[in-house]
C-alpha cells in the first residue's frame, strides 16, 4: 500500500467511479470486488482499518448453529437461507486466505440422551445444508473420548458430546489482507479519513464527499460517480448525512469476549455451551494460545461504553463454568474485546425479545433520492457475498453491464503459495526462531518474507518486542511503512495482535513500539511520550472496568 501522504495526494480532489465509506470487513470487501470488476475505486475509513466491529468478532467462520435452530423452531425460510449462504461462504473464506483461517471442531456436551438425539439431528442437518462445502461430518463422541478431547469438561452426568466443524480466522489480519489486495489491484485506500459531508447535484444526487484527515484536520473533497455506505454500526449517520429525511434502520447490539490462558483446556477443540440463562449459546474457543469466551448480546445506546464490564464477564462465566471441572475466575482474564453488531431492525417485525431475536442477514439499500447505496447488517462470514450483492447494485446504478464478481476464488495478499509448513522456509532462509516464524506466517502468510527482509539491513529489528514472545520489532516498521499503521494501538491491536493476547504485555511493549514509530514518523520526544501515555491509559481503562490489577 501507499503511505498515507501518498494516498492523500492520489485521492484529494480526484475523481473515481466509486467511493466506499468504511474500511471494515464489508467495506474492504466491496472495494476489492469493485476494483477487480474494473471500477476505479477509493476506500476511506474514519479510523483505522478493522478498528471497530470487524476486529471484535468471535473469530468464527460459520453458518450459525443457533440461527439454524431458530429457523427450525420459527419455520423461518429467511433464517434457513441465511445459514445456507453462510455455510457456502465459509468455504470461500477458508480457501482465499489459508494463512489466516483453519477448520476447528466444536464439542457440544451432552448430559441426557434426549439432548444427544436433539443435537445430533440438528448438526446432521447443518452438515446436509453445507453439502459439498462441509468440512468434517458431525458425530457423537462417547464419554471417554469427549473427556480426552476436552479435559476441562465437567464430568458428572456427562454422557458424551456431539462434535461438528466450522472455521476460525484472524479477523483483523483478514481485513488488512482485503485492503492490501484492493490496493495491489490498483485501488486507493486511506484510514483516519472521516467523511464529514456531501455535495450534491441540482437533482439531489451525491456528487462529492468532504473528507477530514484525523491527524492534520485538513479537509478535501473527492468526486465519485457512486457512493457505498459500508460503515456497519455507523451506517445511519452516513445515511442521514446523505438524506436527512431517511428513517433510521440500525439497532446495534454490544457483544463482548474475554480471554484466558489456555491451560487445562484443549488447544484444538472448542466448546459450545448450548443452554444459557437468556436462550443464547456461548463459545469457548482456543485462539492463538488463548481461550476466547463469548459473546454477549445487549442492546446498545449512544452512552454504551466499548469496554468489557465486570458484570458482562460475570455473565459469561455463569454460562460457561457449569460445564468445566475447574471454574474460571475474572482474575484470570488476560484480555478482552467489546464491539457493536450492525443489526437491521427497522422494517422488521421485531419489537420485543431484545437484539438476540434480530437475524444477522444483510440488506442492500438504494436511496433513490441521493443515490447512496448502503449495505446494512450481515456478519463476517458473509462479507464477500455482501460485497458482491452491493457492487451488483452499484453497477446497475452506474448503468453499466453487471459483470460477475471475481472474489469467490481470489487469493488474498499473503495467501499466494502458502502452505501449512511455510514457516519452515522462513526458519531456513532467515535463521529466525520457530515461534517467531510461525507467528509471522500466521499473520502475513508469504508476505512474512518482507518483514524479515527488514532485519537483514537492520539487525536490531530482529529483536523481540517483549522478551520471550514471538513478535519482533520489524513488524512495527513494516506496519508503519506498508500497512498504514499510525498509532501504537494500530500496531499492537491489529497488525501484531498482542493487545488481544495480553493487555499487560501490550503495556510492556508500548514504549518500544512508540520508539520505533517515532523514528518512522519523526515524532518529537514529547509526541512519543504522549503516544505511549495515551495507549497505556486506554489499556488501564480496560483493566479498571474489570477490576483487574495492572501488574
Amino acid at each position: 500500500m501507499n503511505s498515507r501522504s501518498e494516498s492523500i495526494t492520489k485521492i484529494a480532489g480526484n475523481s473515481f467511479d466509486l467511493c466506499v465509506i468504511g474500511g471494515g470487513a464489508t467495506g474492504a470487501g466491496c472495494a476489492l470486488d469493485a476494483q477487480l470488476r474494473g471500477l476505479k475505486t477509493v476506500l476511506v475509513d474514519a479510523g483505522d482499518f478493522a478498528s471497530a466491529a470487524s476486529s471484535a468478532s468471535t473469530k468464527l467462520i460459520h453458518g450459525g448453529v443457533r440461527y439454524l435452530e431458530q429457523a427450525i423452531k420459527k419455520l423461518s425460510l429467511e433464517e434457513y437461507r441465511m445459514v445456507r449462504r453462510a455455510l457456502h461462504e465459509r468455504t470461500h473464506m477458508l480457501d482465499n486466505a489459508p494463512h489466516l483461517t483453519r477448520a476447528t471442531e466444536f464439542l457440544v456436551p451432552v448430559f441426557s440422551w434426549v439432548d444427544a438425539i436433539y443435537y445430533r439431528a440438528g448438526l446432521k442437518m447443518y452438515d446436509w445444508i453445507a453439502g459439498k462445502d462441509n468440512l468434517l461430518p458431525s458425530r457423537f463422541l462417547a464419554r471417554e473420548e469427549a473427556i480426552r478431547r476436552l479435559p476441562a469438561i465437567h464430568r458428572e452426568g456427562l454422557r458424551g458430546a456431539v462434535s461438528y466443524s466450522d472455521g476460525q480466522f484472524d479477523d483483523s489480519r483478514y481485513d488488512l489482507a482485503l485492503v492490501k489486495s484492493f490496493a495491489e489491484a490498483g485501488g486507493q485506500a486511506l484510514n483516519y479519513a472521516r467523511v464529514v459531508g456531501f455535495s450534491k447535484t441540482a437533482e439531489g444526487k451525491l456528487l462529492e464527499a468532504r473528507v477530514r484527515d484525523s491527524f492534520t484536520q485538513q479537509e478535501w473533497v473527492l468526486h465519485a460517480r457512486s457512493f457505498v455506505n459500508a460503515t456497519g454500526p455507523a451506517s445511519d449517520a452516513i445515511r442521514l448525512m446523505a438524506q436527512p429525511e431517511a428513517a433510521k434502520r440500525l439497532r446495534p447490539s454490544k457483544g463482548v469476549h474475554i480471554l484466558f490462558p489456555l491451560e487445562k483446556f484443549s488447544s484444538c477443540d472448542a466448546l459450545l455451551v448450548p443452554k444459557t440463562e437468556d436462550g443464547r449459546v456461548i463459545f469457548a474457543v482456543p485462539w492463538q494460545g488463548r481461550l476466547l469466551v463469548g459473546t454477549t448480546d445487549d442492546e446498545a445506546t449512544p452512552e454504551t461504553r466499548m469496554v468489557v464490564l465486570r458484570e458482562e464477564a460475570e455473565y459469561l462465566l455463569r454460562q460457561l463454568n457449569p460445564y468445566l471441572t475447574e471454574p474460571l475466575r475474572i482474575e484470570q482474564i488476560v484480555s478482552g474485546i467489546a464491539g457493536l453488531r450492525p443489526l437491521v431492525a427497522a422494517g422488521r417485525n421485531v419489537k420485543d425479545g431484545g437484539t438476540k431475536e434480530l437475524i444477522r442477514d444483510h440488506e442492500v439499500e438504494l436511496d433513490t433520492k441521493s443515490g447512496l447505496v448502503s449495505i446494512l447488517g450481515g456478519k463476517w462470514t458473509t462479507h464477500r457475498l455482501m460485497a458482491e450483492d452491493t457492487i451488483d447494485t452499484v453497477q446497475r446504478v452506474l448503468t453499466v453491464d453487471v459483470s460477475h464478481s471475481k472474489t469467490r476464488e481470489f487469493r488474498l495478499a499473503g495467501g499466494e503459495g502458502y502452505t501449512p509448513d511455510y514457516w519452515q522456509a522462513l526458519v531456513k532462509e532467515f535463521a529466525v526462531g520457530e515461534e517467531t516464524a510461525g507467528h509471522l506466517a500466521a499473520k502475513l502468510g508469504t508476505r512474512a518474507k518482507e518483514v524479515l527482509a527488514l532485519t537483514q539491513s537492520d539487525t536490531t529489528l530482529g529483536a523481540p518486542l517483549v522478551k520471550g514472545l514471538p513478535p519482533i520489532c520489524a513488524e512495527v516498521v513494516y506496519g508503519a511503512r506498508e500497512e498504514m499503521a499510525m498509532t501504537i494501538e494500530d500496531i499492537l491491536a491489529r497488525r501484531i495482535g498482542l493487545q488481544l493476547l495480553d493487555w499487560r504485555k501490550s503495556i510492556e511493549a508500548a514504549p518500544r513500539v512508540g520508539e520505533l514509530l517515532a523514528r518512522e514518523f519523526r515524532w518529537s520526544a514529547e509526541e512519543e511520550k504522549q503516544a505511549v501515555f495515551a495507549y497505556t491509559s486506554k489499556i488501564d481503562e480496560f483493566l479498571n472496568a474489570l477490576g483487574l490489577a495492572k501488574g
